[in-house]
């Protein structure tokens, strides 16, 4: 990672890990160098199905997050930490921890839609699945 890439690390209100978990990886990839003010043009509300296509977690979500200044921002119930990036490319990384429960995913969010996949384990499953975004 450059120095140009936006990263961030928070803790912030999420229910279940795997749920909270999606909604992070949906905007999730390799992040590129990229600068600020690019980034920026992925600012904005997000909706984001998760869906489920491998393990023993819920079938689908629909969540809502917001990205500012290149960070992916969930306001939901519960705590863990969330760590991530977003370029101006639309790529983005993040990755959700919670005692021992951890997701990651990866996609490109492109104009206002975005599409990846995503991963997630705890101590009695492992699950993966895909993503979909539109900005609203």
């Amino acid at each position: 990672m450059t120095s140009d890439a936006m990263t961030f690390k928070t803790t912030i209100p999420a229910g279940r890990l795997f749920r909270s978990a999606c909604v992070a990886a949906a905007l999730a990839a390799a992040p590129f160098a990229a600068a600020p003010v690019a980034a920026a043009s992925f600012d904005g509300h997000w909706s984001v199905l998760i869906i489920t296509q491998r393990g023993d977690c819920d079938t689908a979500y629909r969540y809502e997050v917001n990205v500012t200044g290149g960070r992916v921002v969930y306001a939901g119930e519960g705590d863990f930490t969330v760590n991530g990036s977003v370029s101006g490319s639309g790529a983005v990384r993040v990755s959700i921890v919670r005692g021992s429960q951890s997701a990651q995913g990866g996609g490109k969010l492109q104009g206002t839609a975005g599409a990846g996949s995503w991963s997630g384990k705890s101590s009695t499953a492992v699950c993966s699945g895909r993503w979909e975004a539109s900005k609203r």
